[in-house]
């Protein structure tokens, strides 16, 4: 049930709570001024994507003259649950979070609907069949992430008669885009037995993650065509362990991500990695604007896809002087 609110009973917002990056502020209270309080629970801090999306947020609600209380949940699922009760306790006008992993959160948001507290889903999704909890559902297509990626590997290895032996490096196990992005990439390169994926383990999303698993792959396989990487930072962690085993990466182990973030795109340009289908972290205007409309009571979608695109080296090279993460 979306949250009514009259300006009378906007005057009356409580704007206790979480400050800024995941404390307490210890004031116990705010000012009667007539704000919109949004509580966000954060996943973390794990990527340089994740870094741009918390800061286009934080300065998003800053433009819009929304009062956030931003929490940090350093990837623990229990954390987020915590942080959302925290909100719920003091009374925010709407909760937005980008759920660790997909599945548990029936019991907390009941919580947040029983408060009569909008609930917003950001960049990943949840699994539970009652779509009541939440109220929409903003952000990207992991399923066609990971289908783009395959769909430039098969381009790419056309002629060539195989086998084309695979790694992959996914995201936080159980989460929304490790789930999809797998899947999404799966289904579109089983259609040709030639490509084999050989390998596949989690690297939590970071880059000390992706370098450590990928040591522990090139260990383990001595032919290595392609490295599938869930996100950048992965992959420039894998980049590393690529070159300190000797090979070229790029070229002797070819190599797709998901992300596009700066630092993805400079080892794109320089030639190190191939091929980045772009997920874009800058949510926080399109968050503070449904935010704004389910507390006025207005009509939202239930799922509000961002526009991405896909980035070749040369594209990269022409991006990166005005790349804003």
């Amino acid at each position: 049930m979306l949250k009514r609110l009259s300006a009378a009973a906007l005057g009356l917002v409580v704007a206790a709570g979480l400050a800024a990056c995941g404390g307490d502020d210890g004031s116990g209270g705010g000012s009667d001024d007539g704000k919109i309080t949004m509580g966000f629970a954060q996943v973390g801090a794990e990527s340089g994507w994740r870094t741009a999306n918390t800061q286009s947020i934080q300065e998003s609600a800053k433009t819009d003259g929304i009062t956030l209380k931003f929490s940090d949940a350093q990837q623990k699922q229990e954390n987020q649950i915590k942080a959302i009760r925290s909100y719920i306790a003091q009374k925010v006008d709407v909760i937005a979070f980008s759920p660790v992993v997909e599945s548990g959160w029936d019991t907390v948001l009941k919580e947040a609907k029983d408060a009569e507290i909008p609930v917003i889903l950001t960049d990943r999704a949840i699994d539970s069949p009652d779509t009541s909890l939440y109220e929409t559902f903003i952000g990207s297509d992991f399923v066609v992430e990971g289908e783009k990626a395959g769909e430039w590997l098969v381009k790419e290895y056309a002629s060539s008669p195989g086998p084309v032996n695979i790694v992959e490096l996914q995201g936080t196990t159980g989460s929304a885009p490790a789930n999809d992005r797998k899947a999404g990439f799966a289904d579109v390169i089983k259609a040709d037995p030639k490509f084999t994926v050989i390998a596949s383990q989690s690297g939590d999303f970071t880059r000390a993650g992706g370098k450590e698993v990928m040591e522990a792959f090139l260990k383990a396989n001595p032919k290595i065509d392609v490295l599938y990487a869930h996100n950048d930072d992965m992959g420039l962690g894998a980049i590393e362990a690529i070159e300190a085993a000797g090979k070229k990466p790029g070229v002797d182990i070819k190599i797709i991500t998901v992300d596009a973030v700066k630092d993805g795109m400079q080892a794109l340009a320089d030639g190190k990695i191939n091929y980045i289908v772009e997920c874009s972290p800058l949510l926080g205007p399109q968050l503070m604007d449904l935010a704004k409309k389910v507390v006025a009571g207005e009509s939202i979608p239930k799922r509000v896809l961002t526009e991405e695109t896909t980035f070749t080296q040369e594209q990269a090279v022409e991006a990166l002087p005005t790349r804003k993460y």
